[in-house]
Order: structure tokens, then sequence, then C-alpha cells
């Protein structure tokens, strides 16, 4: 799989957060084996949306698109705001 590089806002979030370690450790696995199972991915059900999400902590998610192997992060977000 080939990730498309994060924008400077998110950078600057996953700093914020601490979170670069992380989530460079978590996308190396998504990359390896995106059915890893400490990645916990899980499809957002909104109508054709085609969006999935994938644990960086138990705290924050990246939600994500995918295409031919070519995968691009959409969000990262808190997940239980």
């Amino acid at each position: 799989m080939e990730l498309i590089p994060l924008s400077e806002k998110q950078q600057k979030y996953l700093k914020k957060y601490n979170l670069t370690k992380k989530f460079q450790k978590q996308i190396s696995l998504f990359i390896d084996n995106p059915s890893h199972p400490s990645l916990n991915v899980e499809k957002m059900y909104s109508v054709g949306s085609g969006l999935y999400s994938f644990r960086i902590d138990q705290k924050y998610r990246a939600i994500f698109a995918t295409s031919k192997r070519i995968v691009k992060i959409v969000a990262l977000t808190n997940h239980y705001k």
C-alpha cells in the first residue's frame, strides 16, 4: 500500500496530542497488514462514504479512504467526541 503524505494540519494535530510515534507505528502496521488486530479497522457507516478508520490509540483514530492500494488519511479524530 502507498500512503499519501499527511497534510501540514494533520501533522500539527499529531504533534499537539503527542501522537506522532503512535501514528507511525500504526501506519506501518496498516501498510504491512491492514487486517492487523491492533488496528481495529472499522467501516464508517454513512451512505456511500467509502471511509474507514483505524486505531492510533484507545482515544484517537485515523479516518481514511483507500483506492487501488493508495491510502489517504482524511482526518485524525478523538474517538469519543
